[in-house]
């Protein structure tokens, strides 16, 4: 395959537009649209009921140092309350996982209805990374210049029900961990035998 037949697509180059979206008949991207889901359920729930009473800070942050995700739980919940400058001011990554989780619902429901799914497809790694690379840091300086906004807490958070969630989410990862990374069972070969090992 020669250079242009692999790098140019619609007359750009794969570094230039790294990501292309594809209509294919089957779902890529099944996890994501759970993962919205949970993620919508959670952040309603948040909007609804209040914040956690738990303290989810990464060690780091108590000596000042903001994360880039640092904010982004009460974010999410200023996103689902109808808040979108109070969640650009906690994170700009709650709005941006809101409403990703948005569209990845709707992708579900255009590919229930059609039988046709977009996925996503990337053309340039490379690419992807720098950009991916260039955000995170533009986010963490970003972060880090709202570290008094930040470093407040939930006033009645716990160190059980800390404990407690992140107990329950590592629990959640291995699950996830486990149930994708399983591989089917063989099935019996052409001749009607179990296959030998």
């Amino acid at each position: 395959m020669s250079t242009s037949e692999r790098g140019l697509r619609g007359g750009f180059p794969a570094w230039a537009l790294p990501v292309r979206l594809r209509i294919e008949a089957r779902d890529a991207h099944r996890w994501v649209s759970y993962l919205a889901l949970g993620g919508l359920a959670a952040g309603a729930a948040m909007a609804v009921f209040g914040m956690p009473p738990v303290d989810l800070h990464a060690p780091t942050h108590y000596m000042g140092i903001m994360s880039p995700t640092c904010g982004a739980t009460r974010a999410v919940e200023a996103a689902m309350s109808g808040d979108p400058a109070m969640s650009l001011r906690y994170n700009p990554l709650g709005l941006v996982l809101v409403a990703g989780a948005v569209a990845a619902l709707a992708r579900l429901a255009a590919g229930l209805l059609t039988r046709r799914w977009v996925n996503v497809r990337i053309a340039s790694g490379w690419s992807v990374g720098i950009i991916g690379g260039a955000l995170l840091i533009a986010l963490w300086v970003n972060q880090q210049l709202n570290a008094d906004l930040l470093q407040t807490s939930p006033a009645d958070a716990t160190p059980l029900a800390t404990l407690a969630v992140y107990g329950l989410g590592a629990t959640a990862a291995a699950v996830v961990a486990v149930v994708t990374t399983r591989r089917p069972r063989r099935t019996a070969d052409r001749g009607g035998r179990a296959p030998q090992r």
